[in-house]
């Protein structure tokens, strides 16, 4: 091979070599950059309201998205049931911080609510049933796999 065409073909090989080294790089800073973007965490919530108490629970419901309004707090997404399995309502909630639970709480208190373990015991007195979960989301595949392959 001659000097001058080894000297245009090692420019091509390293260009070459170097597309195929840093391109597997910028898929991987795509999907730092989908990480860093981090997915909401949610408290998924089913609830089975006890015999009689649907629209008394509602109304409960209501009252707390007003008390979210206004400390200023996101008010979680409610889905009604109708078809299928045992429960009558999913929620959807935000994973409040320390200082949303406590302007939320400082409101709820302001309109003679109960907080804490108060709040608790008066939810139970709506339900049968009910589960939580922790959870991330929403998100999409597309984030979820840029996340695997971090």
């Amino acid at each position: 091979m001659s000097m001058r065409r080894l000297s245009i073909l090692v420019p091509v090989l390293l260009l070459a070599v170097a597309t195929v080294v840093l391109l597997p790089t910028g898929a991987r800073s795509q999907g730092a950059q989908a990480a860093a973007k981090e997915t909401p965490h949610v408290i998924v919530s089913l609830y089975r309201v006890a015999p009689g108490k649907h629209l008394d629970f509602i109304k409960w419901m209501a009252a707390n998205e007003a008390i979210d309004k206004e400390a200023g707090v996101p008010s979680p997404q409610i889905y009604v049931h109708t078809n299928g399995d045992a429960w009558d309502y999913m929620v959807i909630a935000p994973e409040l911080s320390d200082a949303q639970q406590a302007k939320q709480d400082a409101a709820a208190k302001a309109h003679g609510r109960k907080i804490g373990f108060g709040a608790s015991l008066e939810f139970r007195t709506y339900m049968a049933w009910h589960t939580d979960t922790f959870a991330n989301g929403p998100t999409s595949a597309t984030e979820l796999v840029a996340q695997a392959n971090e």
